[in-house]
């Protein structure tokens, strides 16, 4: 029994899944004839109260997209630095959009509004402007970590007074939807722009969603094809976004508790130095300095569990649909066991 606890993104289809996928009607999505892909493309901006989504390969495609809606080249984003955008999407920014990021320090990869009014460039030829805002929720090298509300609220109207974009990568927006009791509404009435990924804690094989406003969206179809994004018959794909909306979100919070306790009795081990508060379904933790990163992965491999290291020292562990409750009670026993 090999347990992977790298990310949410390793699930794969379930029975039921594949049967939904494989009765899906589907047409030629260039042409604007697969009736599940549009399907899905409504369900989800009407859950968003957006009047735009598109339906997009990967969430790393989706951002990239939203970025050049918003950005012409030169122009800056604020973005914590903790940002999927500038540290896992292969330097997109610069590369798609010609556009660079200044950095926040905020707090497990979430700002505030201050904290975006400080970073705003000042208005002379000399800077870079700034254009857009950008944030992620729940926060990926947070920990998992869910914005609150209000914060976003008030960096909208930070957005609002200076004219800028304001973007949600909303790749685990499903955990924080769960974890928070907001609604997906709540989300869409703040931002331009939501991504919002099926392939992580939804357990789809693949696929994201652009949602947006109908003037910022006007590009998003060009811009996928210049991406390389179009889809044919995409039904296919987009049939497992409609089961995963139907059947498994609310069992999310099964995976946040399942994190919690990982959390709990890593805190309790020796050769643990500090774990960061588990909120949903991501825990990160360091090792003691004297505690090799290599000899920790190692042992657990040999117990058939996997996880990933993050750089900086810091360990993850990623609990979701595939994780059973088994699997769960083996990990726990494993790591109050582990002798380092």
């Amino acid at each position: 029994m090999i347990i992977d606890l790298r990310s949410d993104t390793v699930t794969k289809p379930s029975k039921a899944m594949l049967e939904a996928m494989m009765s899906a009607s589907v047409g030629d999505d260039v042409f604007g004839e697969d009736d599940t892909v549009k399907a899905l493309e409504h369900r989800i901006a009407k859950l968003f109260g957006k009047p735009k989504a598109l339906f997009f390969p990967s969430g790393t495609m989706a951002n990239q997209t939203a970025l050049k809606l918003h950005t012409n080249p030169g122009d800056q984003i604020i973005c914590d630095k903790y940002a999927h955008i500038y540290n896992y999407e292969s330097g997109g920014v610069s590369f798609n959009s010609g556009a660079s990021c200044k950095l926040i320090d905020g707090d497990k990869g979430m700002f505030t509004a201050e904290q975006v009014m400080e970073a705003i460039n000042p208005n002379a030829y000399y800077y870079s402007p700034t254009t857009l805002v950008e944030v992620e929720n729940t926060t990926n090298k947070g920990g998992g970590a869910c914005w609150n509300l209000d914060e976003l609220k008030r960096i909208r109207a930070v957005c609002d007074e200076h004219g800028f974009g304001y973007h949600l990568d909303g790749a685990r927006i499903w955990n924080a939807l769960v974890e928070t009791n907001t609604k997906p509404e709540d989300y869409g009435a703040i931002f331009d722009t939501i991504s919002v990924c099926l392939s992580k804690g939804l357990g789809c094989p693949v696929g994201s969603v652009l949602i947006g406003d109908e003037d910022i969206m006007t590009h998003a179809l060009r811009y996928r094809k210049v991406f390389g994004g179009n889809m044919r018959q995409a039904g296919y794909l987009a049939a497992a976004g409609l089961f995963a909306l139907d059947n498994n979100v609310e069992r999310l919070k099964d995976d946040h508790k399942r994190a919690s306790e990982l959390g709990q009795v890593l805190q309790q081990q020796s050769y643990i130095k500090s774990v960061v508060p588990v909120e949903t379904n991501i825990v990160i933790f360091e090792l003691h300095d004297n505690i090799s990163e290599e000899k920790f992965v190692s042992k657990l491999e040999d117990e058939n569990i996997k996880l990933i290291g993050m750089g900086g020292g810091k360990l993850r562990m990623v609990t979701h649909l595939d994780y059973t409750a088994e699997m769960h009670d083996h990990v726990l026993n494993i790591l109050n066991d582990l002798e380092i």
